[in-house]
């Protein structure tokens, strides 16, 4: 690893959004990624120069968050293609081996849609070479790709910051996991859409779940904002109800892994829950999230697979002991919100709402 700051240090300028994700060098350069498990006590890159290192980095969410997965993902892919030219593979191989790492890379998280893609949207480019292309050339076209899918990103977050903080109601917003540019290659989704509207001059209450177990949003979107210099609260999750009966929340907006071309919603576990709490305080909940989240090859919710992990991270949060060791823990990372629950969906192209078939297939059909 490289690049550590010391803990608490914030960044040269107040204001200045996080990297999670960056290209160091040309085509056989590398990848580095900030360890977002070890904020906000430490600062710290991983470095991939090797493909197991890009998975690793992502299934033990290093790097997190459904766009910066994709991000990293098409990265990973000019990672292997490094791996053949160091390798001084023929051609052919070297087009072979990139192809088997990309599909371990793709499925190395199977919930977040944008990670496969990503990897395929690459991997479309990379079949236009010639089968005799060298690995250099495979992994020239490979980076210019993932640059693009991290410049468009960048552009995209930026857009939907400008559309959600349009429509984002007067007073408090609370927000669940993280959503900004840690999660992203540009400012965030529903993150995005808050600090938009900060920048705008608005002044709000912002609240952010702990986001149990792994605490998203007391480790990294609290980061992020004091980063800033915007004020935050950190809730207990089950704090959300009794700050809604309260009136001091007065919306809901959160991300997206995957939507359905009917809607319904997979985000971190503890989403649907709190869907359901603004139903039932008549308090609207808001989505925002790129339209690469979007998996239109399903209707409903029930299809989308929703990834479990491992009981430690319930039973030792932080490597801190927080149960017995004879019992069992449950811990899926997503849940599914139904369309319904939903006011509208913050994209690049617009806000969709209500939240249709209908009126997704419409705002998706937009150019930004």
């Amino acid at each position: 690893m490289t690049g550590s700051d010391p803990s608490g240090a914030r960044q040269a300028n107040e204001g200045q959004v996080p990297q999670s994700v960056r290209w160091i060098g040309g085509e056989d350069g590398h990848l580095e990624i900030l360890d977002q498990t070890l904020l906000p006590g430490r600062r710290e890159h991983v470095v991939c120069r090797d493909v197991a290192t890009v998975i690793e980095a992502i299934r033990m969410l290093r790097v997190r968050g459904a766009p910066a997965i994709g991000i990293a993902g098409a990265y990973g892919l000019v990672v292997a293609a490094g791996e053949a030219m160091r390798a001084g593979l023929a051609p052919e191989a070297a087009r072979g081996h990139v192809l088997a790492q990309a599909e371990e890379i793709a499925t190395a998280r199977p919930t977040a849609v944008n990670l496969r893609w990503a990897v395929e949207r690459s991997l479309a480019v990379l079949a236009t070479l010639p089968s005799q292309s060298l690995p250099q050339l495979l992994a020239g076209v490979l980076l210019a790709e993932a640059r693009g899918i991290h410049e468009e990103d960048r552009r995209l977050c930026a857009a939907i910051g400008r559309h959600g903080a349009a429509v984002l109601p007067e007073g408090g917003v609370l927000t669940h996991c993280n959503t900004g540019a840690l999660a992203t290659g540009g400012a965030g989704t529903a993150l995005a859409v808050i600090t938009t509207a900060w920048e705008q001059g608005r002044r709000f209450e912002i609240f952010a779940d702990e986001t149990r177990p792994l605490l998203q949003g007391a480790r990294l979107t609290a980061w992020e904002l004091c980063e800033r210099g915007i004020p935050v609260t950190v809730l207990v999750d089950s704090a959300a109800a009794h700050m809604m009966k309260s009136g001091r929340v007065s919306s809901v907006i959160v991300g997206a892994d995957r939507i359905t071309a009917a809607g319904d919603v997979a985000n971190k576990i503890g989403t649907y829950g709190l869907a359901v709490l603004a139903e039932a305080h008549r308090i609207p909940f808001f989505v925002a999230a790129p339209s690469s989240t979007f998996d239109l090859s399903i209707s409903s919710g029930d299809e989308i697979p929703i990834e479990e992990r491992a009981a430690d991270e319930v039973k030792r949060p932080q490597g801190v002991q927080a149960a017995p060791d004879a019992a069992a823990a449950a811990n899926p990372a997503f849940d599914v919100t139904p369309a319904r629950l939903v006011r509208g969906i913050v994209t690049e192209h617009g806000v969709i709402a209500p939240v249709t078939r209908e009126t997704i297939a419409e705002i998706l059909s937009r150019q930004t």
